[in-house]
């Protein structure tokens, strides 16, 4: 018989409790989350199916309608990170040859369009170069040349800061009998966002951005004309986790089991969705518009640039132009490890041109501006 493996000098080992940096979180994600929210994770662990955690589970699907600005009646948030409502998206509307298109400018483009190929999709693509969007007559040769069944395209590029204007392309996607899917991980809660007035079929987001709840419960929204591409697939959806004939039956009237929700997390992200609630969709808005002008001008005070045009700027996060001679990650580390303040790199085509710094949620204050300018004036 094998000896149980043991741990050298067992009986000295002490088992401290778990301790964490007080950091301040700008960068293009996590967002600190509210005291609140952490609070209500706290709270009593129920059963998957107990009568109040159903109850629960409506509340947070009229939250997330509210939020998402829909009435969708498939609006839930999947049990995973971002990407998992991502993957749903496409695992459930994408059949083998179905051609996708796929707007790529950015490294999030770029990950669609390897998602979609996993499925089976005859993924096509159009690109910009990074730190630009898309206009109406762009999108509507690419879509007279593909004729896609979906079109793909990111609202808030998280690697270049570019807020992608949506009004118009629902109503070019039905012109040409396709979907619109749109990923929204960095404007759900911090830019506005009207799914139902701009047509958006299919649209997923995250909860640890804009919403400021840490990451596991990412909402998920799809309209009828979506749920009728799920319906009238010929072949079986590849991931069954994700399975929406599955799951829907689960968040539905039916409550039937099929899997255990991270039901803490689903508490969580209730407590999240009330704030955004109480504190009403507009003036959340114009609250992360005023804060990221604030970090804009004090940004050109210090002789920064941004990298995106102030037309197409995301004031949830923005991407910062270094100035010469300056070592990037060596500054990064400076705020983490002396100053508790996180900022993040580039990433992709950007990475080691620029710094991107979130102001999302909980954290789109000016305190928080004005913390990071006055400690990255000192470190430049």
């Amino acid at each position: 018989m094998t000896a149980l493996l043991t741990i050298n000098n067992a009986h000295k080992l002490s088992t401290p409790r778990l301790e964490m940096p007080p950091r301040l979180l700008l960068g293009a994600g996590p967002s600190n989350a509210d005291p609140r929210v952490i609070s209500a994770m706290s709270r009593p662990q129920v059963g998957h199916l107990d009568t109040y955690f159903l109850k629960l589970m409506g509340e947070i699907q009229e939250l997330l309608r509210y939020t998402f600005q829909t009435d969708n009646k498939l609006t839930i948030p999947v049990s995973g990170t971002g990407s998992a409502a991502m993957e749903a998206t496409l695992a459930n509307t994408v059949e083998p040859n179905d051609v996708v298109l796929v707007a790529v400018k950015g490294y999030f483009g770029k990950r669609l369009v390897d998602m979609a190929g996993r499925y089976g999709a005859d993924v096509r693509q159009i690109n910009k170069p990074w730190g630009e969007a898309f206009s109406l007559a762009e999108l509507r040769s690419a879509l007279e040349t593909h004729r896609p069944a979906i079109l793909a395209i990111v609202h808030a590029e998280t690697s270049t800061g570019v807020r992608q204007p949506l009004e118009g392309i629902g109503d070019l996607c039905r012109e040409f009998d396709c979907l619109l899917l749109v990923d929204t991980v960095t404007s759900l809660g911090c830019v506005p966002l009207l799914l139902d007035e701009w047509k958006v079929d299919l649209a997923y987001s995250c909860s640890q951005k804009g919403l400021s709840c840490p990451p596991g419960a990412s909402p998920l929204t799809l309209s009828d004309r979506a749920l009728e591409k799920v319906h009238s697939r010929k072949t079986k959806v590849a991931n069954w986790y994700l399975d929406l004939s599955l799951v829907s039956k689960y968040w539905g009237k039916e409550r039937t089991y099929h899997h255990t929700a991270p039901i803490n997390m689903n508490y969580a992200l209730y407590e999240a969705l009330c704030l955004v609630a109480e504190e009403g969709l507009e003036a959340r808005w114009e609250r992360h518009q005023k804060t990221a002008e604030l970090l804009w001008n004090g940004l050109a005070d210090l002789g920064l640039s941004c990298y995106v045009a102030p037309e197409l700027r995301l004031p949830s996060l923005t991407t910062v132009g270094l100035p010469d001679g300056v070592d990037e990650a060596k500054i990064r580390r400076q705020l983490l490890d002396d100053h508790n303040i996180e900022i993040s790199g580039g990433l992709g085509d950007l990475a080691g041109k620029v710094w991107r710094i979130g102001l999302m949620g909980q954290n789109s204050r000016p305190e928080n501006v004005e913390r990071l300018l006055t400690t990255l004036k000192k470190l430049l």
